[in-house]
Order: structure tokens, then C-alpha cells, then sequence
């Protein structure tokens, strides 16, 4: 076994899967690539990615292998985030027995169509929009503010390399999508089960978030629900911004918030 084959069985662990971008970044040519391919070194278990041969577990390519190989193979990073961040922290409503049904996953560039073509509608991809200081759109993603941004769930086996939401970002971005794809149900739902949100760390991304919904859609849900943590939660500096928001057209507003909500959920 040469050199180069030797690296790469350090450099691409068992079940993940890299790209020809990757492999020619750390020295690996195409005619190179094509060899090992050959030789049996090498599969590709799709067009465009490659995974170290004789690897046919299922979990080489679960949804999670895909993932953690986005993260772990092709900047930028591209983080888990919403509700599928949710589900990996123990916290959705909605989770599946096998894992998330769909992969919400937000970085400054979207995945590779090889990636796209093997999580097909399962993949869900967003811009990182919602914060003027956002991780994701920095040159070192894990720099500055990456502990208040994301996490690592705690459970066993692939998925707790991954990079995710934490609990309190993956709450905004859920209200992100209400009511045009997250329902006011859903994220209601949701918020029952986020007892334990640090006052700290939402303060601190409420403060730097972007849209005026989701801010005051956060202190909706928080005065509705009554965690804990929704009275120590600082307020004073968040900018709500002014005029009303028509969120659930026909529905009740709320003075406080100037926002519309459904009536059959009465007052926050």
C-alpha cells in the first residue's frame, strides 16, 4: 500500500464520503482517484462521491453519514439546524423512531449535487440570514460566538460528531419559517418541550437576529408558555421594530406584539 493510499485511510474515516473537489485539495488526482477506483481502493456509491471500499453498512450512507460528511469534508460548513436540530437534542415533538425525516441545513453555500441526489427531499437547505454576526459567514466558522450558535447532541455513534443548532438558535429558525412552512401548531408544540433554554444565550441571538417576526413571534411564545426561563429572559435591548404583522391573516391580534396569531390559541 503506497504513501498516498495510506494518508487516505487516515484522512477519510470509514462510512464517510468525500468529492473529487476534496481529494484533489489534499493531493489526490482524477487519474489517481480513477485507479484506486480500479483497483477496489475506492467506490462510488454516487457520481461525484467516493467512500473508502468495502464499506456496505447501512449507516455509510444514512442520512447522517451524508451529513457529518458536508460538515467534515467540504467547506464551509454547512450546520444542522430547526427542527432537525431539535430532534437530535431529544427535544421535537415529531421526531421518527429511525431519525429525522428531513435534514434542515443552513451554511453560507448550498451541498453538492451528489449529496442532494442521495438525501433527495429528505434535504432542506437555507441561508443564513437571521443574525448580522452569524458563525457560518465567518472564515473560521468555529470562531467567535460558535458556543452561543451551536452544539453536539449527546447521542451515541455518528450522530454526536455532528454540528448543530443549539437549542435556543434552532428555536429562532423554526420561527423563521412560520406560518409560510412551520404552522403556528408545530412551532407551538415545540416550544412546550423547551423548558430548559438558556435566558442567556436566546437574549444574546434575539439581540443579534435580523427579523422583527421572529423576535417578537420568541416573546409570544415565551409569555404563552411560561418556562422558567421566559422571566429572566432580558428584554429591554431586543428591537422590535413597529407596525403590525399580519402572520395568521383573520386571526386575533396581539396588543403586545402587534402580531395577528390564531384565535383558537387565546392570549399569550
Amino acid at each position: 500500500m503506497d504513501g498516498k493510499l495510506n494518508q487516505l485511510q487516515r484522512l477519510l474515516p470509514d462510512g464517510l464520503l468525500a468529492d473529487a473537489r476534496w481529494l484533489q485539495r489534499h493531493g489526490y488526482s482524477r487519474s489517481l482517484v480513477a485507479k484506486y477506483v480500479k483497483s477496489g481502493w475506492l467506490q462510488a456509491p454516487i457520481r461525484g462521491a467516493y467512500q473508502r471500499a468495502g464499506d456496505t453498512s447501512d449507516q455509510a450512507l444514512s442520512a447522517i453519514a451524508v451529513v457529518l460528511s458536508l460538515q467534515r469534508l467540504r467547506p464551509p460548513l454547512l450546520a444542522v439546524a430547526g427542527r432537525t436540530a431539535l430532534e437530535l437534542l431529544g427535544l421535537g415533538h415529531y421526531g421518527a423512531p429511525d431519525g429525522p425525516t428531513q435534514f434542515h441545513l443552513c451554511g453560507a453555500a448550498p451541498p453538492p449535487v451528489w449529496a442532494r441526489r442521495l438525501l433527495g427531499n429528505r434535504l432542506v437547505y437555507h441561508r443564513p440570514t437571521l443574525f448580522t454576526a452569524d458563525p457560518l459567514l465567518a472564515d473560521d466558522p468555529q470562531a467567535g460566538g460558535f458556543d452561543r450558535h451551536f452544539t453536539r447532541p449527546s447521542a451515541g455513534g455518528l450522530e454526536n460528531q455532528l454540528i448543530i443548532s443549539t437549542p435556543e438558535r434552532a428555536l429562532l429558525e423554526v420561527l423563521d419559517l412560520v406560518p409560510q412552512v412551520a404552522s403556528f401548531h408545530e412551532a407551538d408544540v415545540l416550544m412546550q418541550g423547551l423548558s430548559s433554554l438558556s435566558p442567556r444565550r436566546l437574549y444574546a441571538l434575539l439581540a443579534d437576529c435580523r427579523s422583527v417576526k421572529v423576535k417578537r413571534l420568541a416573546l409570544w411564545f415565551a409569555d404563552r408558555h411560561g418556562h422558567a426561563w421566559a422571566s429572566r429572559l432580558e428584554r429591554g435591548a431586543i428591537d422590535l421594530g413597529s407596525g403590525k404583522r399580519v402572520l395568521e391573516p383573520g386571526g386575533r391580534l396581539d396588543s403586545t406584539y402587534n402580531i395577528t396569531v390564531p384565535r383558537e390559541m387565546g392570549d399569550a
